[in-house]
């Protein structure tokens, strides 16, 4: 079991890349990630509209209050000839909320736990109307989120060994954000819609 991780973090550092982004403008979001050392990959618009079918509305898995939710498949790194399914996420109708995505790209670049998604990588590209494009990419999660499975009308309930497993996971990512980091990171909005399940 893994969750996704919306955060902010209590470091100065964390408040240095928040004001920075407040006063730059759009078009330096790409250049002012680019001296972070983290393994985050950088994609273009274009290179996300080929890996989710130009964002067709049936590998829409989801919509959320900041934009909507694409499955996708890119090229995996390790071995070019291969695909890596993952999530695309596209933000919409961001003007103020580009120190907020910054950060959040920044911070988890560098998170690493086995009870984390991964996030993949990025892109901040400007469009012909000069309206900056957010997208985040995460590793995907085939087994769907727990309150689906929690829900009365689910086919595969959970079972309590199960459930217990899910807290435990749970737990332990928490504790690697609040105290397994020279930084400390809290998370936003924890609830079950945010616990996803891998196939293990």
């Amino acid at each position: 079991m893994v969750f996704y991780c919306r955060c902010f973090s209590f470091d100065d550092d964390s408040r240095k890349i928040a004001n920075e982004s407040r006063t730059k403008p759009r078009s330096s979001i790409s250049s002012n990630l680019a001296g972070k050392p983290n393994s985050l990959r950088v994609f273009t618009v274009a290179e996300l509209k080929v890996a989710t079918n130009n964002f067709r509305s049936s590998w829409k898995i989801g919509n959320g209050r900041y934009g909507s939710v694409y499955k996708g498949m890119v090229k995996s790194l390790e071995h070019p000839f291969d695909k890596i399914e993952v999530i695309v996420k596209h933000l919409k109708g961001v003007t103020k909320d580009h120190k907020d995505w910054l950060s959040e790209v920044r911070l988890l670049g560098v998170v690493d736990h086995p009870n984390l998604v991964k996030l993949v990588g990025y892109c901040a590209e400007e469009n012909e109307r000069e309206i900056m494009q957010l997208l985040l990419v995460y590793k995907y999660m085939p087994n769907r989120n727990v309150r689906d499975h929690l829900s009365t009308k689910s086919e595969t309930p959970l079972s309590w060994e199960m459930r217990l497993k899910v807290a435990q996971d749970a737990a332990c990512g928490l504790a690697y954000l609040h105290e397994g980091m020279d930084i400390q990171i809290l998370f936003r909005y924890f609830n079950s819609s945010k616990l996803l399940l891998d196939d293990q």
